[in-house]
């Protein structure tokens, strides 16, 4: 079985994990209110803006003999630079203040999870980072549109306040394509078994972040 379908089949329970969520079934349904999107957008925010620094990371710590990898990051690297600016743009149109999102401490949740890539690439090995690709990317493609029509029909908002959400949702397409073929070169059952427990633990994290803003509906988080 090729990586990429080692991930979509032995990632299922971690993924229902995430997808169980309320927050997701409530977003759905209508029942979500215009401080728990922006609650969702600045927590993307915290995330969002490590994901370049995150790939540049794993670039760097790459061995030789995953130079082709290295420069599909390069490719990566290019097509995310700015995009944290396009979560702010969204929280001042949907009605929230971006200066005090970008300035905000994020959930527990958030942190834990950019902590744990960081952690992942510089003390295990960078290749679990294609983990956090497939959780995120995937997760994209399964709901961004969706969500976005839905969150944009419950409270009316324009269609500016959802730059982030359609341009990932296929924007991610053209990425997971790309993702799916980098990943069926990697056949090293040593390696494949990394990038499936890392994908499985973000599954897990990710989860943590969407239960987290059922937790509050403001900008901030108590410590």
């Amino acid at each position: 079985m090729s990586l990429y379908q080692r991930l979509l089949t032995e990632t299922a329970a971690d993924r229902d994990y995430l997808l169980s969520a309320p927050i997701v079934g409530r977003c759905f349904t209508g029942d979500i209110s215009v401080a728990n999107y922006v609650a969702f957008l600045t927590q993307a925010y915290h995330h969002v803006k490590h994901t370049v620094p995150l790939l540049m990371n794993v670039g760097a710590r790459l061995p030789e003999s995953k130079e082709w990898l290295r420069e599909a990051v390069a490719e990566y690297i290019d097509d995310e630079m700015g995009h944290q600016e396009w979560v702010l743009n969204d929280v001042q149109r949907s009605g929230g203040d971006k200066d005090l999102a970008r300035q905000s401490r994020p959930y527990f949740a958030t942190e834990l999870m950019v902590a744990y890539a960081y952690d992942l690439i510089n003390r295990v090995n960078p290749l679990g980072f294609f983990g956090m690709v497939h959780v995120l990317e995937g997760t994209s493609i399964a709901m961004a549109d969706a969500a976005a029509d839905a969150i944009q029909k419950a409270l009316g908002l324009p269609d500016s306040a959802f730059s982030y959400l359609r341009s990932h949702g296929a924007l991610d397409q053209e990425h997971v394509k790309f993702f799916e073929g980098l990943m069926d070169k990697i056949t090293d059952p040593a390696e494949q078994d990394l990038i499936v427990g890392s994908a499985r633990r973000f599954y897990r994290l990710y989860g943590d972040i969407y239960r987290s803003l059922d937790d509050t509906n403001t900008l901030t988080q108590a410590a």
